[in-house]
Order: C-alpha cells, then sequence, then structure tokens
C-alpha cells in the first residue's frame, strides 16, 4: 500500500496567528495603559507569558498585579527585600493558576464537595479580571479589579455575584476581597487570600498569634487539634486554624524581619506548607521551594463559610506589614 502522506502544521499560519495575537494584545494593553497609567507610580504593561499586569513603581513601593486572577506577585516595601514568594516554575498561561503570591480562592476552598471534577479553590484564580481603577493616594497605589458572573462561571457555581479585589501597594500591604450578591436568591461561599510569604528558611522561621487556638489537620484526615505555643514547620504543614480574628507574627531570623498579618471580618486563617515529599509532586514547584515560603491565609472557609441575601455585600481584609526582627 502506498504510503499517504500526513499534512504537517502550517507554520506560516501558526506563526502569522501569533504576530496577530502579539499586535491585539499589545494595542489592549496600550489601551488600558492610556485609561489608567499615573505616571511614575504605576503602568499597565505585559508580563510573563504575555499575560498582562499593573506595575507600582512608587516611593514606598514596588509592586505587581495581574489581571490574571487579580493576583498580586510582587511587594517590595521600601528598604525590603522581597516579602512574597513566586515559584520560579509557575506556569504564566490562561487556565492555569500562578504558584505564589496572593492567589484568590472562591467561591470554594480545595476541593468542591459536590463536583470533583471543579477546580481547586474555585474558578477565580484563573479567570481574567478587568481593571476597575487605578489611584493614588500620597505615595502609595491602590489598584482596584473585579470579575463577575457569567455563563462560565455558571457551570460550577449557579450564583450571580461580583467581587472586587483591591490591593494598595505602599509600606503596608492591603488586601480586601468584596463580594456582592446580584441575584435574587441567597448564596454560600468560602473565601481566602492565599498569600505565599517568603522567607530565608523555614525551618527557622515561627508563626507567633495562635496559641491555644483549634484547627483542623489536613495531613491527619481533619483532625480537630489545638496549637500549643508557637507554630514551628518540621513536616508538610496544613492547617485551618477555627475562629480566630487576631494578629499574626512571622518571624525570620534569617532574613532579619517579622512580618505581621492583620484581618478583618476573617473567622479562619490557613497555615500550608508543602514539605520535600509533597513538593516533588507539584510540577510548578522547584524541589527546594518549600524551603523559602510559608502560606498565611486570611479566609473564612470550612464551617466559617458565608451567605449573602441578595443585595448584601461583604469585605473581607488583609493588612501585611514588614518590621525589624
Amino acid at each position: 500500500m502506498e504510503d499517504v502522506p500526513v499534512p504537517l502544521p502550517d507554520v506560516a499560519q501558526q506563526n502569522t496567528l501569533t504576530l496577530e495575537r502579539c499586535r491585539h494584545m499589545k494595542s489592549e494593553v496600550g489601551q488600558l495603559n492610556s485609561r489608567f497609567d499615573i505616571s511614575g507610580a504605576a503602568q499597565v504593561v505585559g508580563g510573563n507569558g504575555g499575560l498582562t499586569k499593573v506595575r507600582i513603581t512608587s516611593r514606598e513601593a514596588v509592586g505587581e498585579m495581574y489581571l490574571h486572577g487579580a493576583h498580586v506577585t510582587c511587594w517590595k516595601p521600601a528598604g525590603w527585600e522581597e516579602a512574597l514568594f513566586l515559584s520560579s516554575q509557575s506556569r504564566w498561561e490562561d487556565g492555569q493558576a500562578i504558584r505564589g503570591g496572593v492567589p484568590i480562592c472562591f467561591p470554594w476552598f480545595g476541593s468542591k464537595a459536590d463536583d470533583p471534577k471543579a477546580p481547586a479553590h474555585g474558578f477565580v484564580r484563573t479567570r481574567a479580571w478587568q481593571i476597575e481603577s487605578i489611584e493614588r493616594t500620597g505615595d502609595a497605589v491602590t489598584v482596584s479589579m473585579f470579575t463577575e458572573s457569567d455563563e462560565d462561571s455558571a457551570r460550577w457555581w449557579p450564583a450571580e455575584f461580583r467581587l472586587v479585589h483591591r490591593a494598595t501597594f505602599g509600606r503596608e500591604l492591603s488586601l480586601e476581597l468584596v463580594v456582592t450578591n446580584t441575584g435574587k436568591t441567597s448564596l454560600r461561599f468560602e473565601e481566602a487570600l492565599h498569600a505565599y510569604h517568603s522567607v530565608g528558611n523555614i525551618e527557622k522561621a515561627r508563626v507567633r498569634g495562635l496559641d491555644g487556638v483549634h484547627y483542623l489537620d489536613k495531613t491527619d484526615s481533619n483532625r480537630k487539634k489545638m496549637q500549643q505555643g508557637e507554630i514551628v514547620i518540621a513536616s508538610e504543614t496544613d492547617r485551618i486554624y477555627l475562629d480566630t480574628t487576631g494578629a499574626m507574627e512571622l518571624e525570620d531570623p534569617v532574613l532579619h524581619r517579622c512580618t505581621r498579618v492583620t484581618k478583618e471580618n476573617s473567622q479562619t486563617t490557613v497555615v500550608w506548607n508543602p514539605w520535600v515529599q509533597k513538593a516533588h509532586s507539584l510540577s510548578d514547584f522547584a524541589d527546594d521551594d518549600w524551603k523559602q515560603m510559608i502560606c498565611i491565609e486570611t479566609s473564612n472557609v470550612s464551617d466559617f463559610s458565608l451567605s449573602l441575601d441578595p443585595g448584601e455585600q461583604h469585605t473581607m481584609k488583609a493588612l501585611v506589614r514588614i518590621t525589624d526582627f
């Protein structure tokens, strides 16, 4: 039998499509920047993987926030090194969550209880958000982005909503997550600001402020336990601290700094570090990344999920500040 030639991809056509996409993205970035640029403080620019981001370069802080997931990926207050951890193996592409920074978990945390095929931690961290505003207050810059319910979100969650993430980059990093029920029926949701904090060596870092608080240990079949003293990371750690509203301090003797996290309208705190084996199993995590990070997550999850009636709004806030250790 005579071999039938297999048609090869039209490289020229692929290149043309790539160029057209690049031109479209460049045009979109240019249009956004012309609307929102603040000279000497904030610009809309192309970021990793061709994704659009807002770049902050004020006297008080350097920062970045991507439209992909309204994801804060950088915050470096004046006089300090980078405060947020970002994996060198992170995937910068549509449909994939960025590994590190501050992902947003909504409207569920972890796996969806009634649908194991649903995306982990909800769907908003991989959506393209829109810029609502960029404003300067003194030397700080506030970036507000929003996303709303549509046909795509209805595949996973039937509720009608509007979600705003407002990040203020200054000597402090202020994060606000605002949920509005725009529908005609009540909705219930979980939420988390899944912040990855950078540390010099996780084995030497300590977290204070949760002594005496009960938590669910996800590495031990969600058994309920009580924290005794400071948190020391010595193995895989995945805990939901319950009914807690107080401030936490991350003490880092290697980087000689203390990161203080305070919060409002949040009744749970998640603390996570994958340790060695789990880190090796994550394709967007370098093998040794676990040594340089810890997640301290302002949240309302598990039994502390929230309900909103039509027209109601809820705002959860986290405030991060770095001081000398």
